[in-house]
């Protein structure tokens, strides 16, 4: 595969420490990235809607006001690229991260190598980096894809609509997909390599803690009780199946 053109990619790095602000804007110039920065939470937001940047760099501790809720406040009104930066590495703030809707995350310190084929394979699983921009060409011309029943839970993937026992519940985009490819395989185990290559993409270089969320989010949106799942069952040791209820 083809690495994306990023020479008009602009990014906005919201960053406090000067030394990896000057390595970085450095590093992803010569790389043919238009770099922003913010160096507080504020900033990151007011230059997020000045910039319109197509991917973002979030230090989780930032002054003022910190990377989760920069990453809370912008997800919810776009779905543009952000992979969290955390120095502390500890899984809680992993989680948190990527439970208020992080795309990856990178812990301090890092190569600037791994840190650009991270960049490249998120702007290549999301090519148009814009509000509804998965949604909108999930809806383009093509063969129509069946509405799935199951369990309490409908999911029509060309409306991206999702209606858990007669409610309609949002989910994210990652969400959505995850429970379209599990529904699509009821009954089936889908290990965690098949649901990372393809919710993710092949060149996604982060652990099988992003899943784990992501499965763990989803739960929370389709389970009766979450704590004690029935339609997304693990697999110990192996992956992960939806268990449709036998009529």
């Amino acid at each position: 595969m083809t690495s994306p053109d990023t020479s008009q990619t602009k990014v906005l790095l919201a960053e406090d420490e000067e030394s990896f602000i000057d390595a970085l804007v450095v590093g992803l110039t010569r790389e043919g990235f238009e770099v922003t920065v913010a160096r507080d939470g504020s900033e990151a937001l007011k230059l997020f809607d000045a910039v319109e940047p197509d991917l973002i760099l979030l230090d989780l501790m930032l002054p003022k006001v910190s990377g989760i809720d920069v990453c809370r406040s912008i997800r919810a009104r776009s779905s543009v690229p952000i992979i969290m930066v955390t120095a502390k590495g500890t899984e809680i703030d992993t989680v948190v991260g990527l439970e208020v809707g992080a795309d990856d995350y990178v812990a301090k310190p890092y190569r600037l190598r791994e840190l650009v084929a991270r960049m490249r394979a998120v702007l290549r699983r999301t090519p148009h980096n814009q509000p509804g921009g998965d949604e909108e060409q999930a809806g383009s011309i093509g063969a129509a894809h069946p509405v799935l029943e199951s369990g309490g839970i409908q999911i029509d993937p060309d409306r991206h609509l999702v209606f858990v026992r007669g409610e309609e519940v949002h989910l994210r985009r990652k969400e959505f997909d995850l429970l379209n490819l599990l529904m699509e395989n009821a009954g089936r185990v889908l290990t965690r390599d098949v649901l990372i290559d393809r919710i993710w993409g092949s060149d996604y270089y982060g652990d099988t803690k992003t899943l784990d969320v992501h499965i763990k989010r989803l739960r929370s949106h389709v389970e009766v009780d979450p704590s004690h799942p029935l339609l997304i069952t693990t697999v110990r040791g192996v992956g992960y199946r939806f268990d449709a209820p036998r009529s």
